[in-house]
């Protein structure tokens, strides 16, 4: 059996110190029920020295958290901290005080004005304080990523000495390679007398990143507990990211002989709750819960997901709550992807038919940066539409403006075949349009109705026209086009409600 990696998630204290992402304390017991749901081992859940706002949230989450949950309190190695993190944990029934201190020469001789066996003096004065409220007593090593390794060493061994259960070797300005943060751990494991006993934590951050690489990189090495925030967030650049953390375990936990026992298919689901509440928008290309995690727009992506998902995915986008792949319409897109999505959407066509359905998605596709199934519809009623048409509008020109006057020229085949390219004016640039194609056409339509309408999203929808004309008897003909020019779409209904009124006139005539 692999070892067991305790995941402690810090959303609550070290990712909401993202600037812009404070929560209230409803919103932080609202994050802490679904921690507790996706099965995470630690909540850190805040720092209750710093305002009465943590205070009480980190009271509220011990009590949500009863003991399904370890519920861990900061406080910097001052007895203050300490002594106030221990009353907001008071009726937590698995608490743990985290403390710690500086430990890079930057940070003891700039921040801090100490020496080293200052520091380390402060460092077990502030675990045995801790010590004497809770058993479960966590340090933190500030820095860890530019300090000596010697020294970090003197004062993980001087803090296991006084009585801390876990260590934390936080890399705290993201500074370390993955190999170099191995290392570092590496050496604490190998020349710590009793380190076996206690848990060694990996915390990274994101400033160069490599906050995911170097947490694997630390557990390879030996850490058993893993500090992440959903979505990455955090100082800076971020922490290393939970749901990234915990896939890699998922799929890589063989080669580093580890496995963690949050519940991946609530990844998403936490993803989105977190962005929503933090107002951080997830970008789309996060890895894992982003928006193109699992969305496919390349041809040669297509065609292989499509016959089989593992080509291009290496995670089920089941096991992560997510909804599935997503085949994106582009102009990238071959053959096979919109076939698919034609099936799908219930339509199919000979293999003869279907290269002119493909050239008409291809010229869609030019204009949009993305084609939705409602442009998929119009294509093909359009199409539809086209087939059974005795008249067909191949080209439209319009000029207008103030002070214009609308002209427009269209191009418009018969049924014979025959191309007619006619110009007219009128009060408007759909009024100029109609009154050029009457030019062609065998009969008259008076307008009645006139409807535009988007059906599709963005700036560079396409949009549907739908018209009704009335013919000489009186009769009412309805028409629809579609098209991204709102003018040609149009020109596109006028001459199917004119092609609907000749072809039910033929019928009645038994032609």
């Amino acid at each position: 059996m692999s070892r067991k990696i305790a995941v402690l998630d810090t959303t609550l204290r070290d990712g909401e110190q993202t600037p812009g992402a404070s929560m209230n304390t409803q919103e932080k017991l609202i994050v802490a029920q679904q921690l507790l749901r996706m099965g995470v081992d630690v909540i850190e859940a805040g720092f209750p020295a710093s305002s009465p706002s943590d205070f009480k949230s980190v009271q509220d989450v011990a009590r949500l958290a009863g003991d399904r949950a370890v519920v861990c309190a900061l406080a910097r190695a001052v007895d203050e901290d300490i002594d106030r993190a221990a009353e907001a944990l008071a009726q937590a029934k698995r608490p743990r005080i985290q403390t710690g201190i500086g430990v890079s020469g930057v940070h003891l001789r700039e921040k801090l004005g100490l020496s080293e066996d200052e520091a380390i003096e402060c460092a077990v004065a502030a675990v045995k304080r801790a010590r004497s409220h809770v058993d479960d007593v966590q340090f933190f090593c500030e820095d860890s990523g530019r300090a000596d390794q010697a020294f970090l060493e003197r004062v993980v061994q001087a803090v296991v000495d006084a009585g801390a259960t876990v260590v934390n070797i936080a890399d705290t300005t993201g500074y370390c390679l993955p190999d170099d943060y191995g290392a570092r751990i590496a050496g604490i494991m190998e020349h710590v007398s009793g380190i076996e006993k206690v848990t060694v934590a990996a915390h990274t951050h994101n400033d160069l990143g490599m906050a995911t690489a170097c947490a694997i990189a630390g557990i390879r090495a030996g850490a058993t507990q893993v500090e992440c925030c959903v979505n990455g967030i955090g100082e800076r650049a971020g922490n290393a990211s939970l749901e990234e953390v915990v896939m890699a375990l998922a799929l890589h936990g063989d080669a580093v002989d580890a496995h963690c026992d949050v519940a991946t298919s609530e990844l998403t689901r936490t993803s989105r709750l977190v962005e929503r509440i933090t107002g951080l928008t997830v970008q789309a290309n996060k890895a894992v819960v982003g928006a193109n995690a699992f969305a496919h727009s390349s041809g040669i992506h297509q065609d292989g997901v499509l016959k089989c998902r593992a080509t291009y995915e290496i995670l089920d986008p089941a096991a992560v709550g997510a909804a599935g792949s997503e085949i994106i319409l582009t102009g990238r897109s071959g053959h096979a992807a919109l076939k698919h999505r034609l099936a799908e959407l219930g339509y199919t066509f000979p293999d003869d038919e279907f290269e002119d359905v493909y050239r008409r998605f291809l010229e869609i596709a030019d204009q949009k940066k993305e084609v939705f199934d409602e442009d998929l519809e119009s294509m093909v009623q359009e199409r539809q539409r086209e087939i059974q048409a005795i008249y067909t509008l191949e080209a439209l020109q319009v000029s207008c403006g103030d002070p214009l006057v609308p002209t427009a020229t269209a191009t418009v085949i018969d049924e014979a075949g025959e191309r007619h390219v006619v110009c007219s004016t009128g009060t408007g640039p759909v009024d100029a349009a109609y009154r050029a194609i009457d030019q062609v056409v065998s009969v008259h339509g008076e307008l009645q109705e006139f409807a535009v309408k988007a059906i599709t999203r963005r700036t560079d929808a396409i949009g549907e026209v739908s018209v009704r004309i009335t013919g000489a008897d009186g009769r009412l003909f309805s028409g629809r086009g579609s098209d991204n020019d709102i003018i040609v779409s149009s020109a596109k209904a006028y001459i199917d409600a004119i092609n609907r009124m000749i072809i039910t006139d033929r019928t009645r005539q038994g032609f």
